[in-house]
């Protein structure tokens, strides 16, 4: 039986801010989610488990969950927010949590209607979902996979069809073979996704994806690989499994039999984009303790953040952090509103939002110095070379920066001519990137592998460029974030017409095809930070931080010309020095408001909501692993 979490019915943002403040302070050691207990974990490559059991008891898992499965996902926006407030405090635990998400997710785009409310009742009731993809040989080139679910001879309806009414789909089964390595919670899980070969020949349509039950597989016929040392997430269950011809029922198939390989493809579309959570968190948690040390530390008789170069560092990125925030931003909203363009805005953001974060948080070391490689619970910024090597692995994760720039090299000629004829999905990108708009349900059906439309987000931006000129010439905003946006749409059209011009070698992609790749991520996050800024300048805020950030446009000037200086620095000067002091002061008051330096900093609680608290009674979800052989577990 499940019941309503206290983190339901509070909108995009109020899961979000209710969580973070049941969870209590990090800061205090005595916290089942401390900071001190993160950094004592890691140290001894322990997973953490008190703390996922603490995540489960407020019901976080329900929001894994569609409420059209039984849980209470409305929005993957606000999914996006929640598993942003955990790895801004482990990115450890975002990963091994949030897995379980990720595992269910091609149940939820191709499963049947009796399948996905079953798994939602599993992962309600706590079970942990893995999502069995890579094998050791082959890494992210599925086609190659060798672990083969062949028919097995005891008759049964044909896999293919629909269930019967009673929930079954016959009495046939696959026998499983092969070896599946470096899968999150592969050990620990209940239950995995496994894609799998079930057709010699292999090919685009031979592969399928099961849904396997751990505990329903005979013992002798499936064991746990060891997991290898890792240099972050040191204390998550990164391993593997093997299947020694393991029978499955045919009800474990998730939509038809040769679909895997379109199933996964789709899926990763959520993924990619929800990965970009666990970046915004390494994100909030590198720019804190970085704000917090160049306040504390002193040189010259001066506070650090006070000297020049020191905020020119922070306010770098603390632009880098809003773009990619708004990138995000957009592309979870694009989930409901343009599935059908995901194929490019899922490659973009997952190359786009990972990088920028691994380059924050490099520019933050320079500012932390040698704070920045002391590690242990004992020191003050010892969570800072956590975050370093923990967040190295976002951007392999559900394919890595080459695969995504591949994406959308194989979409050049479309995103070419999509930008000359102007196409765009009006109501989709109002939907997407105005943050007051309520947003449709999200349709798998609409999900294409290939955008054949383009990027609405790019191929609007010659308008979005034309009504920042007159918000200029209004007095609105200051002329050089207008000369900025109109120095974007000149690099945006060279790109275009180099993207058209562009004509792929027989032996594979160019350097020159990933660089363009690179720009064209970069455009999409400039154009996602334009219209969001364009259809968000007019919503009510409190007085404060929050207010002076949007106004005059401040963080998308600072945003916008840092990111073209780097791209095409012939057209961009750095960001003016006044936009970098203005942006530093913004951060600094939300800081001393104990606000999350985001676009959308939480507004308190209403008083009336009481924080959560469990009686002693309550019974925890069991999250101990299906089985447990000396050595399997760390």
């Amino acid at each position: 039986m499940t019941t309503r979490s206290p983190l339901e019915g509070l909108g995009p943002l109020g899961p979000a801010a209710a969580l973070d403040r049941l969870l209590g302070d990090p800061e205090d050691p005595d916290r089942t989610f401390s900071y001190a207990r993160s950094i004592a974990l890691d140290d001894a490559e322990t997973f953490p488990l008190e703390i996922c059991r603490e995540l489960d008891a407020l019901g976080l898992p329900r929001h894994y969950v569609p409420v059209e499965h039984g849980g209470a996902l409305r929005g993957y926006d606000e999914a996006l927010h929640l598993m942003r407030v955990v790895a801004r405090r482990d990115l450890t635990v975002a990963i091994a949590h949030g897995k379980t998400f990720l595992g269910a997710v091609c149940v939820w785009v191709a499963g049947d209607s009796g399948q996905a409310r079953r798994l939602g009742e599993r992962i309600t009731d706590g079970a942990v979902v893995s999502w069995a993809l890579t094998e050791r040989d082959h890494g992210s080139d599925l086609l190659a996979g060798e672990v083969v679910a062949e028919r097995g001879t005891d008759g049964g309806r044909d896999p293919g069809r629909e269930e019967d009414a009673d929930g079954t789909s016959g009495t046939g089964t696959y026998r499983l073979s092969g070896e599946k390595w470096l899968i999150n919670n592969a050990t620990r899980g209940h239950l995995l996704c496994v894609l799998a070969r079930t057709s010699p020949e292999g090919g685009a349509r031979g592969f399928s994806v099961l849904l396997v039950d751990k505990r329903a597989l005979p013992y002798d016929r499936h064991r746990p690989l060891p997991a290898p040392p890792l240099r972050g997430i040191r204390g998550a269950d990164i391993s593997g499994i093997a299947f020694d011809g393991a029978e499955v029922p045919t009800s474990a198939l998730v939509g038809r039999e040769g679909d895997g390989i379109e199933t996964v493809l789709q899926s990763l579309q959520l993924t990619r984009i929800l990965c970009s959570s666990l970046s915004l968190g390494a994100a909030d948690q590198a720019l804190g303790m970085a704000v917090r040390y160049t306040g504390e530390r002193y040189n010259y008789g001066r506070a650090l953040i006070d000297l020049p170069q020191t905020r020119r560092l922070v306010a770098d990125s603390y632009a880098e952090l809003l773009l990619a925030e708004a990138t995000a931003l957009v592309a979870a909203r694009s989930l409901h509103a343009l599935p059908g363009e995901l194929s490019v805005l899922s490659a973009a953001t997952k190359f786009f939002v990972p990088t920028a974060v691994d380059r924050l948080i490099r520019r933050l070391a320079k500012v932390m110095g040698s704070r920045s490689l002391l590690a242990g619970e004992s020191q003050p910024y010892g969570r800072f070379q956590k975050v370093q090597r923990d967040h190295r692995i976002v951007g392999i994760f559900d394919g890595s920066t080459v695969v995504n720039l591949q994406a959308l090299i194989t979409h050049f000629p479309a995103l070419a001519r999509g930008y000359r004829r102007g196409r765009a999905d009006t109501a989709g990108l109002s939907a997407a990137t105005d943050l007051r708009a309520e947003l449709p349900s999200f349709d798998a059906a609409r999900l294409e592998l290939l955008s054949r439309s383009g990027c609405s987000l790019v191929q609007t931006l010659p308008d979005a460029v034309g009504d920042l000129r007159v918000l200029a010439d209004k007095g609105e905003v200051p002329r050089s974030l207008a000369d900025s946006a109109a120095n974007w749409l000149l690099f945006t059209e060279d790109l275009t017409d180099r993207l058209a011009g562009y004509r792929p070698a027989a032996s594979g992609a160019s350097a020159e095809a990933f660089a363009l790749a690179e720009q064209y991520a970069g455009c999409v996050a400039g154009s996602a930070a334009l219209q969001l800024w364009l259809r968000g300048r007019e919503a009510d805020r409190p007085e404060g931080a929050s207010t002076a950030l949007w106004e005059s446009g401040l963080w998308l000037e600072a945003g916008l010309s840092a990111l073209l200086h780097r791209l095409a620095p012939q057209l961009q000067e750095p960001c003016p020095q006044d936009v970098s002091d203005r942006l530093v002061s913004v951060l600094l008051a939300q800081t001393e408001e104990g606000l999350l330096p985001s676009l959308l900093p939480y507004q308190r609680l209403p008083d009336a909501r009481a924080p959560f608290t469990r009686s002693p009674d309550t019974q925890l979800p069991d999250r101990r692993p299906p089985f447990t052989r000396e050595g399997d577990l760390r």
